[in-house]
């Protein structure tokens, strides 16, 4: 589908800027703003201020389908269109109220199997209005706007986003998804610094399916996320950012060299290691949505990487407790050796950057023999030498994408060292990560820890990143019509399928990824950090104009989460 075609598509569903509502305190409604208001922010921002309508309206309305209508049928579980809609989110719920009810959802197991007109299309907690952002001034229009009329602001660029920090109720959401500026530079240098490196600068709406066919025709690598549709700047990057170049080459935080961001005082402001450093070291790790706006980050491009892999596939689960126990019997050597990569309970991905095709079997030998004393009908081995991270990324993504158009609960933890020391200590491990797949069918062990590549010290992440092998997560799904009650199930199953691993292993998880009802998630996600970062946000957004939730300084009792169960 052309981007022409998608922006078509939401168009038919925002309405015509004409008289804003009298809105009350209701929290899915803004604070009453005036029209002449809205009006001046039109303005300000060169007309780009529209109305936002929920992604399915089109089809629920009468003639059914419609044209449109069947245009967001054939995208509804499609990452593409889903991120090129400003009011559509990966994970569905964050465009509904879950405490109301109220939403606008198709089938997502088959979004043509019903006709739901009969059905009311509510806004839920999508934005009540967007900016399509082109200019940082535009940013600092809408935070003047927000401090004079306490309408909330969000900030969006592809809705991959499994907390809803993106999405809320009577907000006024930033739109970067089309800042795509991407340039690269093989002596790129910060400003106000003397040194240089190779880094690309990407804009806040490029994507990781855009950045890395970009580093192949530069022959450089990129070390980013695993899936095309995350965004390389925003809450990716500003929270961690993991992926399975991260054991070797560093978290995304790591390898960051300039922000440029607008804080919300309206400034627009450089962030390095040579000025307002102590915001950039905020922004390594402290979490997107809560210190200002990213309009664009310079990262490191390394030299071209030949990767080892293997890939291991089960026909059928009963062999899962072996295949994991060899994992965490070689975990913390492989690691050591520079292995990456991915698992479920029937398939694992191991990629190498650092040693040859001899050495990675040497290395792997005994998931090979494993691979290889099962019947040849009951497993998939493949064992093969990639050029490039592009080349095995394009391999990878034909078959693992994540859940698109879904409401799901997702809970996780990071595994440590500690976890793997003794014999003990590996079955434990293996016995908590089976019970918690019993819960949640579809747990993934997702081997992106920087388990090799030591800290700087200045990165605001929990240093627990450091000491970890793992990520695991595990989710809990359901459909539209779900009700309110099954939906807290839901967060409860995956809350106490985790429990598994919570129980044995320090207290750390990944902040983009993690349990919505993460308990002391300050310490979870940050660490030692926490109390740093919350004197940071103070500095740079007194007025809390940015809040999000499990955010730096959030406001729990705030209207923007008043959708949350």
């Amino acid at each position: 589908m052309s981007l022409q075609s998608l922006f078509h598509l939401w168009l038919l569903g925002i309405s015509a800027f004409s008289t804003a509502q009298s809105l009350d305190q209701n929290p899915l409604q803004p604070p009453p703003v005036s029209q002449s208001e809205w009006d001046d922010l039109k303005y300000q921002v060169g007309g780009r201020l529209f109305r936002s309508a929920p992604f399915a309206k089109p089809c629920f309305s009468q003639p059914f389908p419609s044209p449109s209508c069947v245009e967001v049928q054939d995208g509804y579980v499609d990452e593409g269109t889903r991120a090129n809609t400003p009011s559509a989110y990966i994970q569905s719920q964050w465009e509904t109220c879950q405490v109301t009810g109220e939403q606008c959802l198709l089938d997502y197991t088959n979004p043509k199997n019903e006709e739901p007109t009969s059905r009311q299309c509510l806004p839920g907690s999508i934005p009540s209005y967007f900016i399509d952002v082109q200019t940082p001034e535009d940013i600092a229009a809408a935070f003047a706007f927000s401090k004079k009329t306490r309408v909330p602001i969000v900030i969006k660029n592809t809705g991959h986003d499994y907390k809803g920090r993106s999405s809320a109720p009577g907000s006024l959401a930033l739109w970067t998804h089309n800042l795509k500026n991407l340039t690269y530079n093989p002596k790129f240098t910060p400003e106000g610094c003397s040194h240089s490196s190779p880094g690309v600068t990407a804009g806040a709406g490029v994507q990781w399916g855009e950045a890395y066919p970009f580093a192949e025709k530069n022959n450089i690598t990129l070390v980013g996320g695993s899936d095309k549709a995350v965004g390389v700047v925003g809450g990716w990057l500003q929270g961690g950012g993991h992926g399975a170049l991260s054991n070797t080459m560093g978290l995304g935080v790591d390898r960051v060299l300039q922000f440029k961001i607008v804080t919300p005082d309206g400034s627009h402001k450089v962030v390095n290691e040579c000025q307002n450093e102590d915001l950039f070291f905020a922004l390594r790790g402290g979490g997107g949505g809560t210190f200002g706006v990213v309009t664009e980050a310079t990262i490191l491009a390394s030299p071209p990487v030949k990767l080892q892999s293997l890939i291991l596939a089960l026909k059928a689960s009963t062999a899962t407790k072996r295949m994991w126990s060899i994992l965490a019997d070689n975990a913390l050597k492989w690691a050591d050796e520079g292995w990456g990569g991915f698992s479920t309970s029937q398939v694992v991905i191991l990629i190498n950057p650092k040693l040859s095709s001899q050495e990675a079997r040497e290395s792997l030998a005994p998931l090979i023999d494993f691979g290889r004393s099962l019947p040849a009908d009951e497993v998939e081995l493949d064992i093969t030498e990639f050029p490039t991270w592009g080349a095995f990324f394009d391999v990878f993504t034909k078959d693992h994408v994540a859940a698109v158009g879904v409401s799901l609960a997702l809970s996780s933890r990071l595994i440590s060292k500690g976890n793997v020391d003794t014999a003990s200590h590996r079955e434990e491990l293996v016995s908590a990560l089976l019970a918690a797949n019993t819960a949640t069918p579809g747990l993934i062990i997702l081997i992106t820890a920087p388990s090799s590549f030591p800290s700087s010290g200045k990165t605001s992440v929990t240093e627990a990143w450091r000491s970890s092998l793992y990520h695991v997560t595990v989710i809990s799904p359901w459909n539209w019509n779900a009700t309110t009650e099954e939906k807290r199930q839901n967060y409860k199953r995956a809350s106490d399928s985790i429990d598994n691993l919570r129980r044995i292993t320090p207290d750390a998880a990944y902040l983009n990824e993690a349990d919505v009802y993460e308990p002391n998630h300050e310490v979870s996600f940050w660490g030692e950090h926490y109390p740093k970062l919350l004197r940071l946000k103070e500095k740079y957004d007194p007025n809390h104009l940015l809040d999000c939730w499990h955010c730096v300084g959030w406001k729990r009792n705030s209207a923007r989460f008043s959708c949350y169960l």
